[in-house]
């Protein structure tokens, strides 16, 4: 220690490990890996757990009475949208940690169980500068559009099937016998006004809202990185 702190600008050398030292320090920092993977897991499954939640207790609300406002669900819609752009950010911090638990698996275990020549043999090194100089492997964008793709999708779709079914309900229900299609929808876009904003504006920006979500979760260009190798994934 005397001679870096005597010569600061002098590279330390990395200490020589045993065998068996090197064995115990790939395990015990895979291990670490692990821990810190499941981890940032947990804070996903808690996120659209608390996605859900809200979701079901709008729906709750909104539909028990005939007397409570279809804006409930639209409030719904935005709370789910704030948790998706939470859990995208959280899931950024997960892949990192995936890829390095999935480079054990496959540059280190994998070659123990079934050997390969020649297979990826730096990748050490490559982890190595991952702990020096740490970044997230995919973009806010495509964390985003992972998480809605896989879990939100489903939730914004029963929301705008609950809302649908609230602003049409009190239509219907004043109907007497058949009716035109287009003329029914026009008086249900007439009956989603939200305060001072009239139904035919509300109603566009609902269809609006959710042509953006079905574009980013299925248009939006993917960056593959560990999901290239195999189709399991944690």
């Amino acid at each position: 220690m005397s001679d870096i702190a005597a010569h600061p600008g002098a590279s330390a050398q990395p200490t020589p490990l045993t065998s068996a030292e090197r064995v115990n320090t790939m395990a015990h920092y895979h291990r670490a890996e692990i821990a810190r993977m499941a981890g940032w897991r947990d804070r996903l499954d808690r996120t659209t757990n608390w996605a859900l939640t809200a979701a079901a207790a709008m729906l709750s609300v909104s539909l028990s009475t005939p007397a409570a406002h279809h804006g409930v669900l639209l409030f719904a819609m935005l709370i789910n949208l704030l948790l998706l752009w939470i859990e995208a950010r959280r899931y950024r911090f997960f892949d990192v940690y995936r890829a390095r638990v999935r480079q054990f698996e496959r540059h280190y275990f994998a070659q123990i169980f079934s050997p390969q020549p020649d297979f990826a043999s730096n990748w050490l090194l490559i982890l190595g500068e991952t702990l020096r100089t740490p970044h997230f492997l995919i973009s806010q964008r495509v964390a985003f559009a992972r998480r809605l793709r896989r879990n939100y999708i489903y939730v914004f779709a029963l929301l705008l099937l609950a809302w649908i079914l609230k602003i049409t309900t009190p239509e219907l229900a004043a109907r007497q016998g058949p009716a035109d299609l287009w003329q029914m929808a026009y008086a249900a876009a007439k009956s989603a006004s939200l305060g001072p904003a009239p139904g035919e504006m509300v109603a566009p920006v609902v269809a609006a809202f959710y042509a953006v979500l079905i574009y980013v979760a299925y248009f939006t260009p993917d960056e593959d990185a560990e999901l290239a190798h195999g189709n399991v994934h944690v």
